[in-house]
């Protein structure tokens, strides 16, 4: 797979960042979202540390990633049981059935 070199910015800084050939966009997007995330929370917390703000940015992020993993882990689950449920339900209505 062919990686490009993609610019981005974070807190002011450029970075050059390889990254998967057609991905240049969801990259920049990503960075762009990054960047706001860290301006946000500079204003909200008036932490100015580039380190200290990385590490709480870093920090809520996988926070928000640990969240939508469990959400989706139990979204499958239910998803699971329904669907067997389902299953027997159609079985048993087809072994009701006369046959022909």
């Amino acid at each position: 797979m062919s990686t490009q070199a993609v610019e981005i910015e974070v807190l002011g800084r450029t970075l050059k960042v390889n990254c998967p050939a057609g991905q240049e966009d969801a990259l920049r997007e990503a960075a762009a979202d990054f960047d706001q995330r860290l301006k946000d929370m500079s204003e909200r917390t008036k932490v100015t540390n580039p380190e200290q703000l990385l590490m709480f940015a870093g920090l809520n992020v996988c926070n928000e990633m640990h969240l939508e993993r469990k959400e989706h882990k139990g979204n499958a689950s239910n998803f699971s049981n329904r669907i067997n449920l389902l299953t027997e339900t159609l079985d048993k209505a087809l072994q009701n059935q006369p046959k022909r």
